[in-house]
């Protein structure tokens, strides 16, 4: 319908909306900050008004950077709307356990109320209620949390979309209140029970440093902030070990050979009359190996936790202002040609000296899961021991595989830690007994 046959208020109405649109897109364009002379900002590839990248990103937007910067280099800018942007023993049995059933299963759900258990201990102590119904409900929800706090969400650039309805968003909010009174109700009842001169646990550390330091007001600990803490080491330990085991196990079932090289150093190394210990570990450089190609390869959390600098800065000949989202791509870097070779193929031995018998500790070193530099993650160390621990005392035992015919679906979906499919064809077979 031509303009001229619209009523003159449909025609206003029309104007309007279109000058609107214009001076949004105008400010949206022209409110940049100014860098400074003998800079450049990075390069932007073409984005939609107003949505910015959001719908070039898609649901692998890990893979779609990663292309980018094929053209665009490594220092690259995106907009996102209009901003820039000991339980392993107890998993043994049960692995035991599931075997005399239906002889096959699916790991992911034991592994995670196994990892919680040790991080829960870690946490708690004594007052982590490792069985309890409401711990189990927690653990069994913990992927609406993983589901919606991935890097780019647009309710982080978008925040009217809090208002409209977001099945997945009402989930996250939903799990993220009940395990903060989790949270909450299990400091509560270790604070009433609590003895400075016996230090168990990590609530327990911060209560020691809140009475240790109870008159330097600036150094006190409210209850509030050791809730909160714990809540952020409790969901980040949490989540990310269980994926890293998870992970293992599937790149296991289906590189038999791989497996049995591990269990071949466990057997000569740590033999059968006792279990691994964390000492083994610089023994066991196989292991640690295989570790480090299944961070690699699998790159479960692709992108680092969003950032923003507190200054105006320079990367790269580029100028980053203050206040700018920045974060890694670390699934590009773990799949970078130059950097790997043959970064799609699952090789364990690109972590290995010449003669086999050390971790090259340059190779490792370009291994991005954790982060970088001062931001990085402060957990780093206790999940790679934790990892370590866990699939060395599992494969000490037990031989993983799948029946002849089942293909195990390694396509990860994008999330704040990327799972692979469900498999419910693992099988475990006893090596040996311990006595």
């Amino acid at each position: 319908m031509a303009l001229s046959q619209l009523s003159p208020f449909s025609a206003m109405e029309l104007l309007l909306a279109s000058a609107i649109f214009c001076l949004v897109f105008w400010v949206v364009r022209t409110w940049r900050p100014r860098v400074p002379q003998g800079l450049k900002s990075p390069p932007e590839p073409w984005g939609w008004p107003l949505l910015g990248h959001m719908l070039t990103l898609g649901k692998n937007p890990h893979v779609v950077l990663s292309q980018l910067s094929q053209r665009y280099g490594g220092v690259l800018q995106i907009r996102i709307g209009c901003t820039p942007v000991l339980e392993a023993e107890y998993l043994l049995g049960k692995f035991q356990e599931l075997m005399s059933g239906p002889g096959r299963f699916d790991p992911y759900g034991h592994v995670v109320a196994s990892v919680a258990n040790v991080i829960g201990a870690m946490c708690f102590g004594q007052h982590f209620p490792q069985s309890s119904k409401e711990m189990l409900s927690l653990v069994e929800s913990s992927h609406d949390f993983v589901e919606s706090a991935s890097s780019g969400n647009p309710v982080d650039f978008f925040p009217i979309l809090k208002y409209l309805p977001n099945p997945a968003l009402q989930r996250f909010k939903s799990f993220n209140q009940r395990f903060l009174q989790f949270v909450r109700k299990t400091v509560q009842e270790h604070y009433q029970d609590f003895d400075k001169n016996s230090v168990q646990d990590i609530i327990g550390a911060l209560f020691k440093h809140s009475e240790d330091n109870s008159r330097a007001s600036s150094r006190l600990i409210s209850q509030e902030k050791t809730v909160n803490l714990v809540n952020d080491l409790f969901a980040a330990g949490f989540d990310t070990i269980t994926t890293a085991i998870s992970w293992s196990l599937m790149y296991l079932v289906i590189n038999p050979k791989i497996q049995r090289k591990i269990q071949e150093e466990l057997d000569r190394v740590v033999g059968r009359a006792r279990r691994p210990r964390l000492s083994d570990r610089p023994q066991l450089p196989y292991l640690e190996s295989f570790i480090l190609e299944t961070f690699r390869h699998s790159s479960f959390v692709p992108f680092t936790i969003p950032h923003s600098t507190t200054r105006d800065t320079t990367l790269n000949g580029f100028f980053i202002p203050k206040e700018r989202c920045v974060f890694i791509n670390q699934w590009q870097v773990n799949h970078d040609p130059k950097l790997w070779g043959d970064p799609s193929v699952f090789r364990p031995e690109r972590f290995l000296t010449s003669d086999g018998t050390t971790i090259d500790k340059t190779a490792s070193e370009k291994v991005l899961l954790f982060g970088m530099g001062k931001r990085r993650c402060i957990g780093e160390v206790m999940a790679r021991w934790e990892v370590f621990l866990f699939l060395a005392i599992l494969l000490q035992r037990l031989e993983f595989s799948v029946p002849p015919g089942v293909k195990v679906d390694l396509t990860p979906t994008y999330g704040l830690t990327m799972k692979h499919a469900p498999c419910e064809h693992v099988q475990a077979r006893l090596r040996f007994h311990i006595k």
